[in-house]
C-alpha cells in the first residue's frame, strides 16, 4: 500500500504553484509600507514611485504610512507579512541598518528577514554651517574643532539619526571633539542652525533645497566619494583629507523573506524602469535624490555594508538610544 507524505506533498504543490503565481503577478493592488509619518523624504519618494508603477505593473500601488519606533514598526510589519510581493517596504538607513545596532530588541533582522529588490535612489549628506562661522571647507572645520575641543556644537534630527551618526563618524575619522545637540526632527534642527543656536550639522541635500543659494546657510562639503552633480561647486569631504568618508540617505525596496525570485525580478524590472525614466530623474533631482536602480544582489551588498559601517560607529562612539 502506497503511503502519502502529506507535508511533502503540500510542499511540492506549493513549489508547482509558485511559478504560476509569479507569472500572473500582480493580480491585485501592491502596497508600499513607508515606516515614517507622511510628508518626509521617504513618503515623497514612495508616492512618486507608486504613482509611476501603475503602468508597468498594471495594478494600483498604494502607500501605507506606518510610523513609529524609528521605522521599526513598519519594517517589522513587512518582515512578518506574506512573502508574495504584495507588501513592500520602503527601506532606508534607519530601520534597515541603524536600528538593529542601536536597539538590541529590534524585532527583525535587516538582512535575514527580507528579500532584496532594488536600491532606488541616494541622497548625499552635506556638511552645513551657520554663515557666521569662518569655515569654507571640512578642512577648516577640522582645524577649528581641534583648536577648540568640546566648544563647537552640532545639531541633528535626533540621537541615532543619520544626521547624528554622520557627525560622529566624522569626529571618529578626524579625531575631533564636538558637542551633540539633538532635536526632534530635521526641520527643527535646520531652523536652529539658521538661527545660530547650533554652528554646524550634517543634513540631507533634499531638506536644504529651499535654502541653497541664500545667506541662511553655507554648504562646505559633500559626504560622498566624489562631488555630486547636484552641487558641482561643493567639494567632497574626501578632498579635505578625510578618507573613506561617505554618508548617504538611501531609499530601497524590500519584501518579506522568501518572496519567490520571479516576483522579485518582476518588481525589480518595473521599479528600475520607473526610477531610471527621464521623468523620474528630473523629479528626483529636484528633491536632491540621485536615481539608481540596482539588482537585488547589489542592494543586499549595500545594506550589509551600511550595517557594518553604522554598527562600528555606534560601538566606537559609545552611542546609546534615548
Amino acid at each position: 500500500m502506497n503511503r502519502i507524505n502529506l507535508p511533502l506533498a503540500a510542499a511540492c504543490a506549493a513549489l508547482l504553484a509558485a511559478p504560476v503565481a509569479a507569472q500572473n503577478f500582480p493580480v491585485k493592488p501592491v502596497r508600499i509600507v513607508v515606516p515614517f509619518a507622511p510628508g518626509g523624504a521617504n513618503d515623497v519618494i514612495a508616492r512618486v514611485v507608486a504613482q509611476r508603477l501603475v503602468e508597468p505593473l498594471g495594478q494600483q500601488v498604494l502607500v501605507d504610512n506606518r510610523g513609529g519606533a524609528g521605522g521599526a514598526i513598519g519594517a517589522d510589519l513587512v518582515a512578518k507579512s506574506q512573502p508574495d510581493g504584495y507588501t513592500l517596504l520602503l527601506a532606508n538607513p534607519g530601520p534597515n541598518a541603524i536600528n538593529p545596532a542601536l536597539q538590541p530588541k529590534t524585532p527583525y533582522d535587516p538582512v535575514r528577514d527580507f528579500s532584496m529588490i532594488t536600491l532606488m535612489a541616494v541622497s548625499p549628506q552635506v556638511l552645513v554651517v551657520h554663515p557666521s562661522m569662518p569655515l569654507r571647507s571640512a578642512r577648516d572645520l577640522i582645524a577649528l574643532a581641534k583648536s577648540k575641543p568640546g566648544q563647537i556644537n552640532y545639531g541633528s534630527s535626533g540621537t541615532g539619526a543619520i544626521t547624528h551618526l554622520a557627525m560622529e563618524f566624522f569626529k571618529a575619522k578626524t579625531k575631533t571633539d564636538m558637542v551633540h545637540i539633538p532635536y526632534k526632527g530635521a526641520n527643527i534642527s535646520l531652523t536652529e542652525l539658521v538661527g545660530g543656536q547650533v554652528s554646524v550639522m550634517f543634513a540631507a541635500l533634499g531638506s536644504l533645497q529651499s535654502m541653497l543659494g541664500t545667506q541662511r546657510i553655507r554648504v562646505i562639503g559633500v559626504a560622498a566619494a566624489e562631488r555630486t552633480p547636484l552641487l558641482p561647486g561643493v567639494p567632497a569631504i574626501s578632498e579635505s583629507g578625510v578618507t573613506d568618508f561617505e554618508v548617504v540617505n538611501w531609499f530601497g525596496i524590500v519584501s518579506a523573506a522568501n518572496t519567490p525570485r520571479p516576483i522579485v525580478d518582476r518588481l525589480n524590472q518595473a521599479i528600475n524602469r520607473v526610477v531610471q525614466s527621464a521623468d523620474s530623474k528630473e523629479r528626483f533631482a529636484g528633491m536632491g535624490f540621485v536615481p539608481r536602480g540596482t539588482t537585488p544582489e547589489e542592494l543586499d551588498k549595500h545594506i550589509r555594508a551600511e550595517i557594518t559601517r553604522w554598527t562600528g560607529v555606534i560601538k566606537s562612539q559609545n552611542i546609546k538610544p534615548e
